[in-house]
């Protein structure tokens, strides 16, 4: 089912307001940010715990770009975007990045399932804003909340945003998936209720 026209419409205003934000943030404090969280996050009793951290690799402006994923523990997992639908497969970080749809660098190496998120002990996930009850601001194409299906009932879902991105409420649809917690620069881990 589709979002209502309200909630498509909120969200594409978010969207516009949150990407233009972060181009304009410039990249010393950018590269402090992502050290921040890359600190916090692998400092987290639940990441610490893991033994299969799910992750991703940011865009140049995204929180954590230039520290993720390689400052995940374990045997971490990264997503690969198809050339054609919406679903994600895996792979075992630790080969060599390259491009991939929508300009995303990504892991070369053998496809695993979409299931195969279900190993992971805590699952990364991106986001433009993150509101304190747990709902999460994708960039709209749904890719994260259909993965997301695969995860355990245990496995703990964190956002890394910054800190502007912590919001008190956002937009949320029928399928969209809430996280578990959040991780900001200045505030570090934050469980979500």
């Amino acid at each position: 089912m589709a979002d209502s026209p309200v909630v498509v419409n909120a969200k594409a205003t978010l969207r516009t307001s949150v990407l233009a934000r972060r181009a304009a943030r410039p990249a010393g404090e950018r590269a402090a940010a992502a050290d921040a969280l890359a600190e916090a996050l692998v400092a987290a009793p639940a990441v610490r715990a893991a033994t299969v951290v799910a992750g991703y690799v940011p865009l140049a402006e995204e929180p954590g770009a230039g520290r993720l994923p390689a400052a995940l523990p374990g045997r971490v997992l990264l997503p690969v975007v198809p050339d054609q639908g919406r679903e994600l497969s895996w792979v075992v970080a630790g080969g060599a990045l390259v491009p991939g749809r929508f300009g995303l660098l990504e892991p070369a190496g053998p496809r695993l399932p979409a299931g195969a998120l279900a190993e992971a002990d805590v699952v990364v996930v991106p986001a433009l804003a993150v509101a304190a009850g747990g709902a999460r601001l994708g960039r709209g194409g749904g890719f994260y909340d259909r993965a997301l299906q695969h995860a355990r009932p245990d496995a703990v879902l964190v956002a890394l945003v910054f800190d502007d991105e912590l919001v008190a409420a956002l937009p949320v649809g029928e399928h969209d998936r809430r996280v578990d917690a959040v991780v900001t620069p200045s505030g570090g881990w934050l469980y979500l209720s």
